[in-house]
């Protein structure tokens, strides 16, 4: 194929990934991005000195693109994935419980880790393992709340591990979410192969990641902000930027949010797509605190019944408590959710105790992920025009709103552009 020159707007997971398949596929590409970091909803910047991420992204085993592109970037020795699943449970009142996996075939190496879960029941623990095996099966649709009575599972059951797991994989309450998307997680990550589930993170700051690919990416443009397409004889001849330059392209792959996507199109039934105000977006809280303390004796912990699902140990004394779903928590000052983060952490891990808070930061995402909510349509990455693409992890890749979906959809729509955008919607 001869080279075209493609423009990618959006220096996100999914423009980034975009950009390095287009070039690998051998096309000329420039990279608009409208801030000064790249990344989008996984980069780093400096708080207070310190450089942190915007919230602990992890993916899991099961995140086979999102790992491959990591390597192709040249940082696949920067992705810690656990050998096995482990997972420790924090209860307030009750001693830490680690969930291990056994070596044995999907589904049946969860079984050790549920028979020792001590935080349930031997109820609820049973009716865990009875949703997991029926997660192979069509859900009805509905709503994940509607499966889960379904499947006969209980508040305990919920509480203890539908809620610690599923919620931040899908950033949203079960009654918000579809069954379908819900279904899919548990049976990839908990059905799919022994190492699906088994936790993964960055070794460096996700910046170095977006960086990286940025080297290979082409010529990015940052504070550079894309204000329309530029459209002749049906089909896209370029972009209007906001300082009013009007620069040609061959194509053009969009990989941003629904709303900005609306925005450029200014008329997205023109271009096939349709329903993009119906996204809802869902928020996200990181609350990160240092404490006189080098180690905490673990990398990470759910906390049950806590608004702080998860708590990573990103450095020494340094730890991030995550809040999914965060709704109103998302809006309070930055103090009150310091304490709020600091008392629970206490309140279920002893080594704190005595310890001195020595600073503390939030971070917030009111537009963190989209909810994936019951008849949701999610465009794919074609449009009625053969030179125009879509990405993002809110598109049609078949995952929740991920690392794994981004890198998912960004090449996508590379390899839809570079055949020619063939697959045309109506």
């Amino acid at each position: 194929m001869a080279a075209r020159r493609v423009a990618v707007v959006g220096g996100g997971l999914a423009g980034l990934s975009a950009a390095v398949e287009l070039r690998r596929l051998g096309c000329e590409v420039e990279v608009f991005e409208r801030s000064r970091l790249l990344g989008g909803k996984a980069t780093s910047y400096i708080v207070d000195g310190i450089e942190v991420d915007n919230g602990q992204h992890v993916y899991l085993g099961c995140c086979t693109e999102f790992a491959d592109f990591v390597d192709s970037v040249g940082l696949g020795d920067k992705l810690h994935l656990q050998p096995r699943f482990e997972a420790l449970m924090l209860k307030r009142g009750a001693p830490p419980c680690t969930l291990r996996a056994a070596g044995w075939p999907a589904p049946l190496h969860l079984l050790p880790a549920l028979l020792g879960y001590r935080h349930l029941s031997w109820a609820a623990r049973a009716q865990i393992a009875w949703a997991i095996a029926h997660a192979n099966r069509p859900p009805r649709g509905g709503s994940f709340a509607e499966w889960l009575a379904r499947q006969h599972q209980g508040e305990e059951a919920r509480r203890g591990f539908w809620e610690p797991f599923l919620v931040p994989a899908l950033n949203a309450a079960p009654a918000e979410v579809a069954a379908e998307d819900a279904v899919f997680v548990i049976s990839t990550a908990f059905r799919s192969g022994r190492r699906a589930a088994c936790f993964g993170f960055a070794e460096v700051p996700l910046a170095r990641i977006a960086e990286a690919a940025a080297a290979q990416a082409g010529h990015v443009h940052l504070r550079t902000a894309a204000t329309g397409l530029i459209i002749e004889d049906g089909e896209v001849r370029g972009l209007k930027l906001g300082d009013g330059r009007q620069p040609a392209f061959d194509a053009v792959v969009l990989a941003v949010p629904p709303r900005a996507l609306a925005r450029l199109l200014r008329e997205p039934a023109a271009f096939g797509l349709a329903g993009l105000d119906e996204f809802r977006a869902s928020p996200i809280v990181d609350v990160h605190l240092w404490y006189d303390r080098d180690d905490v004796g673990f990398a990470f912990a759910a906390l049950l019944e806590s608004p702080v699902q998860w708590v990573f140990q990103k450095g020494p004394g340094y730890l991030c408590c995550s809040l999914s779903a965060a709704g109103t928590l998302v809006t309070r000052p930055e103090d009150e959710l310091i304490a709020l983060c600091d008392e629970e952490l206490r309140a279920v891990l002893p080594v704190l105790a005595g310890a001195q808070l020595l600073r503390g930061a939030a971070t917030r995402d009111p537009e963190a992920t989209f909810v994936p909510a019951p008849g949701l349509r999610r465009p794919g990455p074609a449009t009625n025009r053969p030179n125009l693409a879509i990405a993002g992890a809110w598109t049609d890749t078949g995952w929740p709103a991920t690392m794994e979906s981004a890198v998912r959809s960004g090449r996508e729509a590379a390899r839809l552009i570079a055949s020619g955008g063939m697959r045309r919607v109506a």
